[in-house]
């Protein structure tokens, strides 16, 4: 993956037809064959470009970094290196997690580029599935798959010190994403800030309430040291429903470049999260064909489901490997007794940082800068901001009494609870 000769440019659908003659490893994955060659630009326009490359025998998807953020332009530049950081850590989770990761094929450095799989029809984002009322038979098992091994197997349960202070310092590097992840989640959604909206004028108080609410503050003051000073493993950084591309049989996790070694919470919750968000947005999309009522009680019992499956590979994981090299918890000092002890409140704590994070994601989703298409594509502004203010009730419920939840069936409870 070393760095290319010559200097970044934004590539576009004609340029990037040379670069792809240009590259070797990505003429082979197209059968070195140009014939009928289709090129579709696809980003969401937050951050990058996404293009889908396809030919008679063959196909990828190509990433390009900008160096500013593309949803807002450049008055708010951005490092492209984050493109390297995205390389590198679907290698790294790919390698712990290959079934639930797409293969990178090709990385340029200097062109802040990345070449991989294409994951073809009928994949689809996540998110657009749950708007649609899709049921994913293996969502829970696969995404419960993907968590408990990458957060595993980068964590000290299972590395060394010194290789895991080795990581740690290789990721330091991801700066500016990590400052974004500070403002957007635990600043800007509790102040005054140029970014945030909200469904106007129905949210306006309740935008206001959150950034008078003195305790919620509090609160997500403590996740937000956990996010800056905790490098508990190589989290994906950004695993929400528009991060993860499935079918009936088939979960890919994509786009890890906010990557960083942080609290393993924080990815567990941003996808719980966008899973409860998804919940409280059904109402808005049900009609008089479907009340969307049996569609709710899945995302209910994939939430359930999702993190039970999680805390149980998870843990049989760990002590698969209590013996071996991790060095948090040393065998020689941690009899069977101590060690069912230690893995009780590791995951206990763990399951209180998830939902504190999770409710953060939340908050932030509905009031602070980049909403979900879940809410967004309600298109009654009235039935929208009914579905977000419950959505925004539970999760101030959750970040500030967390620690009163003792499983997730009781979070599931609390959410039915959640008035209309």
């Amino acid at each position: 993956m070393a760095a290319e000769e010559g200097s970044f440019k934004a590539l576009n659908e004609n340029t990037l037809v040379d670069y792809i003659k240009a590259t070797p490893s990505l003429c082979s994955r197209l059968g070195n064959d140009f014939g009928n060659l289709k090129i579709k630009e696809v980003g969401d326009g937050n951050l990058n470009f996404v293009y889908i490359v396809t030919t008679d025998s063959g196909s990828l998807v190509i990433k390009q970094a900008l160096p500013y953020i593309r949803c807002i332009g450049e008055s708010w530049p951005m490092s492209k290196e984050r493109a390297y950081f995205e390389a590198i850590t679907l290698q790294e989770h790919g390698r712990w997690c290959p079934d639930h990761v797409p293969v990178v094929y090709h990385f340029d450095r200097v062109m802040s580029l990345i070449g991989m799989r294409y994951l073809a029809p009928p994949h689809i984002i996540l998110r657009k599935g749950l708007i649609a009322g899709i049921e994913y038979p293996l969502l829970a098992e696969h995404m419960a798959d993907y968590m408990s091994k990458t957060l595993f197997h980068t964590s000290l349960l299972y590395n060394t010190t010194a290789v895991h202070r080795q990581e740690v310092a290789k990721y330091c590097g991801n700066l500016e994403l990590c400052r974004l992840t500070e403002q957007v989640v635990f600043s800007d959604p509790y102040k005054k800030s140029e970014y945030n909206r909200c469904t106007s004028p129905y949210l306006d108080e309740d935008a206001l309430a959150v950034q008078k609410d003195d305790a919620l503050k509090l609160e997500v003051a403590e996740l937000k040291a956990k996010f800056c000073e905790r490098a508990q493993a190589l989290i994906h950084g950004d695993l929400h429903t528009g991060s993860v591309m499935a079918t009936q049989d088939s979960t890919q996790v994509i786009d890890p470049e906010f990557a960083v070694y942080g609290p393993m919470g924080f990815d567990i919750g941003a996808y719980l999260g966008n899973l409860i968000l998804a919940y409280f947005s059904q109402d808005g999309h049900a009609d008089a064909a479907n009340d969307r009522y049996a569609y709710k009680q899945w995302i209910l019992k994939t939430i359930e489901d999702t993190w039970k499956l999680f805390e149980k590979k998870f843990t049989s994981l760990w002590a698969e490997n209590k013996d071996g090299s991790g060095e948090a918890y040393l065998s020689a000092i941690y009899n069977d007794r101590v060690f069912s002890l230690a893995q009780e409140n590791y995951v206990k704590d763990l399951f209180h940082d998830s939902l504190g994070f999770g409710a953060a994601k939340m908050i932030r989703r509905i009031v602070g800068v980049a909403h979900v298409e879940d809410f967004e594509s309600i298109q009654d502004a009235k039935i929208r901001a009914g579905c977000e203010r419950r959505a925004l009730e539970f999760a101030k419920k959750l970040l500030k009494e967390r620690r009163g939840f003792q499983t997730i069936d009781a979070v599931i409870v609390a959410i039915q609870e959640v008035p209309f």
